[in-house]
């Protein structure tokens, strides 16, 4: 038996545990912040077979896993003229997304 503590970034929650869910694996998620940026994340706990491991790493690398978004830039010059309201701008790539995951051997497991 195998627990998978997962710390995903927030925005990645609802879509990754429902992923979860569908795929079987039953997830306990916990809210918390950390890190340099002191972003808040969701830490996800999956308790399941050795075998399945691979499968919860799947699912977690396909939905939390890094990527490369594209977020709209207005230069600051042309966001303080008139109001910045209509103002022109760029999408510039940033980084988003990624999880920090453990696997732990569980040595008992009990569900009362």
């Amino acid at each position: 038996m195998k627990m998978v503590f997962a710390i995903i970034s927030k925005i990645d929650e609802d879509i990754t545990v429902t992923a979860l869910n569908e795929a079987g694996f039953f997830a306990t998620k916990l809210s918390s912040t950390g890190g340099f940026l002191k972003k808040t994340n969701t830490s996800i706990i999956v308790g399941t077979e050795d075998d399945k491991v691979p499968e919860v790493l799947d699912i977690l690398k396909r939905y939390a896993g890094k990527r490369v978004d594209e977020m709209p830039y207005v230069a600051p010059s042309m966001a303080r003229s008139s109001s910045g309201v209509g103002a022109p701008y760029v999408t510039v790539p940033t980084n988003a997304g990624g999880a920090t995951v453990f696997v732990l051997d569980v040595s008992h497991f009990d569900k009362f």
